[in-house]
């Protein structure tokens, strides 16, 4: 794909308030251009014509939608003669959303991450690292979370992405659904977690480690949300010239996993 000119976005869940953050950064670049804008079209809306016409005027699509739109949105790219990138920031996605975005990752470079923040990916690295480090029979791990009350899906992706790396760090999987039910005593070695929903909080994230006799939290503040728009025009200038495959924010910073 031609590099030179400007990279051309087209903006899905344009109405939200990703969408805008993402226009509104995007226009404070010399580099970038917002080719097109559109929100949740039907597969049975006029609107999806339109879609189609943006995605073609477009090098990359930035998403902050919503799962079932984000799946939708990956099978009609993947459907493209000259499909273009996706970034996805959505989360919340169940298991044959997940499937329709790995199909459509065969013909389509997608980069799919629960946050797009410099600062969190750092802490998925320490908090893995603090994982490994402190053994399991004596420290347990809570990964909490606070969003703003009109957030939908509980935990939230970045808090399942900290207890994934929680677990990696102890050499296990987190399993999924996460269970919010904190009845009864602690089991060892369990991943718990904690939510708050309110007001207009943009996202709060910590991890505690907590022994009989001390307690260590890693934590995460988002102030604004130009953040994560910069984040996600980050992972678009990156995976404009990637292979088709599906890829995460880790990746886009080129963070080892190892």
């Amino acid at each position: 794909m031609n590099q030179e000119h400007p990279l051309r976005i087209a903006i899905a869940g344009a109405l939200g308030r990703m969408g805008g953050a993402v226009a509104i950064t995007a226009a404070t670049r010399p580099d970038v251009i917002v080719a097109a804008r559109f929100d949740r079209p039907a597969a049975t809306d006029p609107a999806l014509m339109a879609m189609e016409s943006a995605l073609k005027a477009c090098d990359v699509v930035i998403d902050f939608s919503a799962p079932a739109a984000s799946a939708a949105l990956a099978t009609v790219c993947a459907g493209q003669d000259n499909p273009p990138a996706l970034v996805i920031g959505s989360t919340g996605f169940d298991a044959l959303q997940e499937e329709a975005i790995a199909r459509a990752a065969s013909r389509v470079a997608i980069v799919k991450a629960g946050n797009f923040s410099l600062g969190v990916n750092m802490l998925l690295g320490l908090v893995r690292q603090a994982a490994a480090a402190l053994p399991a029979h004596d420290w347990d791990i809570e990964v909490f979370e606070a969003h703003h009350k009109r957030k939908i899906d509980a935990p939230s992706g970045t808090a399942l992405m900290l207890g994934r790396a929680a677990a990696q760090g102890r050499g296990s999987a987190l399993t999924e659904p996460v269970s919010l039910d904190r009845n009864g005593t602690r089991t060892t070695g369990k991943i718990g977690f904690s939510v708050l929903r309110g007001g207009g909080i943009i996202g709060e994230h910590s991890v505690t480690f907590a022994s009989e006799n001390e307690i260590l939290t890693l934590s995460h503040s988002a102030r604004d949300r130009s953040l994560f728009a910069n984040g996600a025009l980050a992972a678009a200038v990156w995976v404009r010239a990637q292979p088709p495959g599906l890829y995460d924010m880790q990746d886009v910073l080129g963070f080892s996993r190892g």
